[in-house]
């Protein structure tokens, strides 16, 4: 009687390292979140999508992320209000947040840092590595 096949797993993908730095990406575009989700994975990061506010402060509370990355204009409650509602939740209150938005006006800026932002990103003004030394460097101060 020959001996079972042994299996293979369904696609070839790398856990993260056991004490990876938990990341919480808040982004509702699909083809945007996925090229982070593979990034963050590639440079070994425990990364979990959400793609609305609402979702987002469920996931703070419940995964403990290291840092959250946070899209602001997106369904259900917006970047603001989520990062409003974190700083102001004892829990949350000292996660590292970074907003990646399409929001390049001054007052947005302000806005965020107004409500304790930790870094403030524009899309269109960075490219992924860029984003990537701005994660790296939060979760090292």
């Amino acid at each position: 009687m020959d001996s079972p096949e042994p299996t293979q797993p369904a696609q070839d993908f790398k856990a993260p390292p056991e004490h990876a730095k938990r990341i919480l990406l808040v982004e509702d575009d699909d083809a945007l979140a996925n090229v982070y989700l593979t990034r963050l994975a590639e440079e070994g990061f425990d990364v979990r999508r959400v793609a609305n506010g609402e979702d987002a402060l469920a996931a703070a509370l419940n995964y403990h992320p290291d840092l959250i990355l946070l899209d602001v204009m997106m369904p259900k409650v917006s970047g603001f209000d989520v990062l409003d509602i974190l700083r102001n939740t004892p829990e949350t209150a000292n996660l590292k947040i970074i907003m990646l938005t399409a929001l390049s006006q001054e007052t947005d800026k302000e806005r965020a840092q107004t409500l304790g932002v930790d870094d403030y990103l524009v899309k269109s003004q960075v490219v992924i590595a860029d984003v990537i030394d701005r994660i790296k460097h939060n979760l090292s101060a």
